[in-house]
């Protein structure tokens, strides 16, 4: 029963994801930093 609980929260998962419901909203000190969400390009030249 509890694989099944794990199968159908997987699923709603991919789901979701799949529709453009979830978001990554990982951000740490070792990540580029953000812009409204989309990544910061530093420029050298």
């Amino acid at each position: 029963m509890e694989s099944l609980l794990l199968l159908l929260f997987l699923l709603f998962l991919a789901a979701a994801s799949a529709a453009g419901l979830t978001a990554d909203t990982r951000d740490s000190a070792d990540w580029k930093p953000t812009d409204g969400g989309r990544r910061w390009r530093s420029r050298t030249c």
